[in-house]
């Protein structure tokens, strides 16, 4: 069952955001003083990463009814585009300025070893980001809105990127023993423009692109039957829908419970479904509940239901 956003959810994701918009600021200066082009590709990698974190929160459009804005928040990646596509054009522009200018340095020669500033730096950012990326992944797991899949997907990508910059910067500095060694930042200036290549091209794409969800085989969507029919309290699943998106795999999902049984149970199990599949499915992203009362349907229907049903059973 799709719920909005939960104030402390909010502040968990403007912590995200906030932590790489800081990382960003503080790579970029140091990476200027020392004049390490890595360091400064992994700026940008952060900014690229608070851009996309903030393009997939804000609320584009103020005047949506709630449904509208219910509907928009079950649909991965329908977000208005003007900003998302801004923020794509700055993050590709950057991605090539920065491998321009890794290029400029090798073709010409131009090469330096960068101190020890640099290096903690770059090491610094590493343990913060992780920090970050712990509490994040361990919140959004524990309510378990599938969004923590997502997290550990971006942040895989960030950490490739500063680990990158992170050789690349230690052995430049071996430069002063071993001249070759001085290209090593250059270089891996150049793999960090590929990457914020990478996520400028991901993010445009799932912005601007038509993407039609393809829902998948019966046969592929059986495991996700028999997980939910496990729950107790389900009496039967009588819709299933799995629909692939990019990465994920967002479910439709019917219930039957108890008809005697309250709204308050009937979420509780709902929910209960919802976290089970969310948890044993890395992939599931959102799932939406659906729940109705179990109906067997005559001639199965019990006694006291015909006695309080004032409809005639026999044709007049």
């Amino acid at each position: 069952m799709n719920k909005e956003r939960s104030p402390q959810s909010k502040k968990v994701a403007w912590t995200g955001i906030i932590s790489d918009v800081t990382l960003a600021v503080a790579k970029g200066s140091f990476g200027y003083i020392s004049g390490s082009k890595a360091l400064m590709g992994d700026a940008l990698y952060s900014g690229a990463d608070a851009a996309a974190k903030l393009a997939d929160i804000l609320p584009w459009r103020s005047e949506l009814s709630r449904k509208s804005k219910q509907r928009i928040e079950e649909r991965r990646g329908n977000k208005e585009p003007f900003l998302a596509i801004l923020f794509s054009v700055l993050i590709l522009m950057g991605g090539l300025q920065i491998a321009f200018s890794a290029i400029r340095d090798l073709t010409e020669g131009q090469s330096s070893t960068h101190g020890e500033l640099a290096l903690v730096t770059v090491l610094l950012s590493i343990v913060f980001k992780e920090a970050v990326f712990q509490y994040q992944y361990r919140y959004f797991k524990k309510i378990g809105d599938g969004s923590h899949a997502a997290y550990a997907n971006n942040h895989r990508f960030s950490l490739y990127t500063s680990i990158t910059v992170l050789v690349g910067i230690s052995l430049s500095m071996g430069g002063t023993y071993w001249y070759p060694l001085r290209y090593m930042d250059p270089i891996a200036a150049l793999l960090t423009g590929c990457l914020i290549l990478r996520k400028g091209y991901l993010l445009i794409v799932n912005t601007v692109s038509v993407k039609n969800a393809q829902e998948l085989p019966s046969e592929e969507a059986a495991n996700f039957i028999e997980t939910v029919q496990r729950v107790h309290g389900v009496i039967r699943v009588e819709h299933l829908k799995a629909l692939e998106q990019g990465n994920f795999v967002n479910l439709q999902v019917k219930i039957s419970v108890n008809p005697r049984i309250t709204v308050m149970e009937a979420q509780d199990i709902s929910e209960c479904a919802r976290k089970l599949l969310q948890h044993r499915f890395v992939h599931v992203g959102e799932v939406h509940m659906d729940v109705v009362p179990y109906d067997p349907g005559y001639p199965y229907k019990s006694n006291y239901e015909l006695v309080d049903n004032d409809i005639p059973t026999l044709l007049q």
